[in-house]
């Protein structure tokens, strides 16, 4: 039995709108990343870089897979010691970044410098997702949003090089 393309790309948009992600938030990261660089740069072209990268499948996989795990994690469900750790989000885990790091990679290694530096400062979407307060989880999606904007800025960067 197969996964329909649009059921798996649909599941991972509504799932991001559920946690509270909007496109305009990740447009928002990857426009903070790439306004010093391209001049005129506008949200609707970040957001039209995020929808772009939010169509390849192993962003989907991942954004699906991360989110399932964070809500299991919420909902006390996985065994010790996993459960403690996604649920306190530890920091040496790094599955979590393990994960973003697939999404990094479809538009090259630029890609890795805007993800380590925007998950270092965790501006905008970033910070909220990033607060624990015991009661929502959100250890993978900080990381995969992160992601998916740092992968969005790659391919900005990528073009804006193309055109030069």
């Amino acid at each position: 039995m197969s996964v329909d393309k649009n059921l798996l790309e649909q599941t991972s948009l509504d799932l991001l709108e559920q946690r509270g992600v909007t496109i305009s938030d990740i447009g928002e990261l990857v426009l903070f990343l790439q306004k010093d660089y391209v001049p005129g740069l506008t949200l609707e072209d970040c957001n039209e870089n995020v929808r772009a990268v939010l169509k390849k499948r192993e962003v989907q996989n991942t954004i699906v897979t991360g989110i399932q795990l964070d809500i299991l994690a919420e909902e006390g469900k996985l065994l010790s010691p996993l459960q403690e750790i996604l649920s306190e989000d530890k920091g040496l885990y790094g599955i979590d970044e393990i994960m973003a790091l697939s999404i990094v990679n479809v538009y090259g290694s630029i890609g890795f410098t805007n993800y380590g530096y925007i998950d270092k400062v965790k501006p905008g979407i970033l910070e909220k997702l990033n607060i624990h307060d015991g009661k929502v989880v959100h250890t993978f999606l900080d990381d995969i949003v992160g992601a998916i904007a740092a992968a969005a800025a790659s391919r900005i960067a990528h073009a804006v090089e193309d055109d030069k």
